[in-house]
């Protein structure tokens, strides 16, 4: 999953609130130069990354395009693009379709998008009455305060692809190594210390199941 949005839209602290990651949370234009990728748990205990990229900006000229290709590229990978809003912005439609510009430059604009407007404590009551209606699809929050943060990591839960495998297995005592990358890359669903091993039940990406193929029950 990637965070995505216009220069100085709260992206890095909104990445500090889900995750409690130490980022660098600076108001300048590109203040965020690399992706940070740092890894936060669900409620059912799957793990995602969750990468901070750099600020857009309108007219993103096709140099600084190519010259940050390699932060760009994660957006471009993402499952779910968490796109930020400022909501306090004099106009953040703008900012929108500035963002969805650059989204089109770097062929992601089929990754699906999740809209999130930001610095809704800093937003005039009437002027979010008018985004909540412009935009009713998108996740209202406050990531200097938490507002609506319980409600952006449901969605967020909601909207990231489960593993596509389902694997039951009994996993010996010896392989813990192999318990590891299931909690850490998979969705485990029950487990059960039984003789031989530990019985699982988890959903897990191909290249999991093949690992757990010589346990399946």
């Amino acid at each position: 999953m990637a965070i995505a949005g216009y220069t100085n839209a709260g992206k890095s602290s909104l990445l500090n609130r889900i995750t409690g990651a130490g980022v660098l949370v600076e108001d300048a234009l590109f203040a965020t130069l690399d992706a940070t990728t740092r890894r936060s748990r669900m409620s059912d205990g799957r793990e995602y990354t969750l990468s901070d990229t750099v600020g857009f900006v309108r007219h993103l000229p096709h140099q600084l395009i190519e010259a940050f290709r390699s932060t760009l590229d994660e957006v471009a990978d993402a499952d779910l693009l968490v796109h930020v809003v400022d909501g306090s912005h004099p106009d953040p439609g703008s900012q929108i379709s500035a963002v969805r510009e650059v989204l089109a430059d770097i062929d992601a604009l089929t990754v699906p998008e999740l809209l999130v407007v930001n610095k809704i404590d800093a937003t005039a009551p009437e002027t979010l009455l008018k985004l909540r209606s412009e935009l009713p699809n998108a996740v209202f929050c406050s990531a200097r305060t938490g507002e609506g943060i319980d409600e952006l990591l449901a969605v967020i839960e909601e909207r990231l692809p489960h593993p596509a495998v389902e694997v039951r297995a009994v996993v010996p005592y010896d392989r813990g190594d192999l318990m590891h990358r299931l909690h850490e890359h998979g969705e485990v669903l029950s487990t059960e210390h039984t003789d031989t091993g530990t019985a699982v039940h988890a959903r897990v990406a191909g290249w999991l199941a093949h690992e757990l193929a010589a346990y399946t029950a």
